[in-house]
């Protein structure tokens, strides 16, 4: 995920560990105080995944509820408010959430039915949802029901569907959509044909994803060698 400076961390036992920078609340703690070393978030022993987002963070308990806190001024807490928060507080009462990613001010997760969903800042299309308007809770995108995992760069999203395919959407300046070029897109497209992605993640301009056969793929922006090659990818290169 496109993090900044905070981490979370989730040990055994579901127990949730904060620590970092904090301006915006996004450690959990209740407070904008930095820590420099690990802080429980609470006492629950619930939690099941965690993401980072630009100064916010996303995350699922076991029993399928989505929680967020930090930064909100684009809505990306999916509390259908900008309100910055410094504790988690419960993204709707749903408790069929899977899987969730936090890109730089922007959500997207997927739920048990196989749909996927996304919120917060949409100014290059990243939302998928055909437009480039804000959200400030979640909203499906399109009504398919066979996407299996997400992944947040930025500002663009990237997904797997239970078929194997890879798609991706958002912004797109250095050819981080693997399209083949550098043209923004509001909706999912599939890159290429193939059908054996595996995993995924989106850095701040740029992709990398793994295949079913071990091999690991990257595209996008290479200015500091992020790619391990000597230029910009527009699309997958092993």
């Amino acid at each position: 995920p496109a993090a900044a400076a905070h981490t979370r961390a989730l040990p055994i036992y579901g127990t949730l560990w904060a620590w970092g920078a904090n301006g915006s609340g996004q450690l959990g703690l209740n407070n904008n105080i930095n820590r420099s070393s690990p802080v429980q978030v609470g006492t629950l022993t619930n939690w099941a995944s965690v993401a980072a987002g630009g100064s916010y963070t996303m995350s699922i308990k076991t029993d399928g509820t989505l929680w967020a806190w930090g930064l909100n001024n684009f809505g990306q807490l999916g509390l259908n408010n900008t309100t910055t928060r410094s504790s988690p507080v419960q993204v709707g009462t749903l408790t069929n959430w899977a899987s969730v990613d936090a890109g730089f001010v922007y959500s997207i997760a997927t739920r048990t039915d196989g749909t996927l969903w996304t919120w917060g800042n949409n100014g290059r299309g990243q939302l998928g949802l055909n437009d480039v308007t804000n959200r400030s809770s979640p909203v499906q995108v399109g009504n398919l029901t066979n996407w299996a995992s997400v992944a947040a760069g930025s500002s663009h999203a990237l997904s797997r569907k239970t078929d194997g395919t890879l798609w991706a959407w958002g912004f797109n300046s250095t050819g981080q959509l693997g399209h083949g070029d550098d043209v923004d897109r509001s909706s999912p497209v599939q890159v290429g044909t193939l059908t054996n992605w595996t995993k995924m993640d989106g850095g701040g301009s740029y992709t990398m994803s793994i295949k079913t056969d071990g091999t690991l793929w990257a595209w996008g922006v290479n200015s500091d060698g992020q790619l391990g090659y000597f230029s910009y990818i527009y699309s997958p290169v092993q």
